[in-house]
């Protein structure tokens, strides 16, 4: 497995509560976890997120929720209108319904269809699907939903 060059590390409440949600709800995949440190390494496509129960090592103020104030957290997948539903058939609220935001660079215009969900401890978590105009996935990742029941 490779690295990214930057991965963040989400400190939560609840380590099987978070894995749990990242793992059978958003599709997130375990690359590998340290139980006795209640912390785990996921992946999703070219994304990667660590998740470590909060211990107070890591600590620069106090925790409440929301935690993650101020920041976002997007992640490109396949489809968008899948993991929405997927979010839907659990019950889990959608923070910002899906929009299409129409961008354009050099000349070029491309489409992206995002939504916005917070994770048990309020993290939020941009899930983004690049189109190009004439409607057809760019994503060159792969996603995985284990629970299309």
């Amino acid at each position: 497995m490779k690295f990214n060059a930057l991965v963040p590390e989400l400190s939560v409440s609840n380590i099987r509560e978070s894995k749990k949600f990242y793992l059978e709800i958003l599709g997130f995949y375990l690359e590998y976890e340290r139980v006795d440190d209640k912390f785990a390494f996921l992946s999703l496509g070219e994304s990667q997120i660590m998740l470590e129960e909060i211990n107070g090592s890591w600590d620069t103020g106090v925790l409440k929720f929301p935690l993650g104030r101020g920041i976002n957290f997007q992640i490109d997948i396949e489809d968008v209108e899948k993991l929405a539903a997927a979010l839907k058939r659990h019950g889990i609220k959608l923070f910002r319904e899906m929009m299409e935001n129409h961008y354009e660079s050099d000349n070029e215009v491309f489409v992206k269809k995002e939504i916005l969900v917070q994770d048990p401890d309020g993290y939020l978590l941009r899930f983004s699907q690049s189109m190009n105009p004439s409607g057809g996935s760019l994503y060159k990742g792969d996603w995985h939903v284990r629970n299309e029941k």
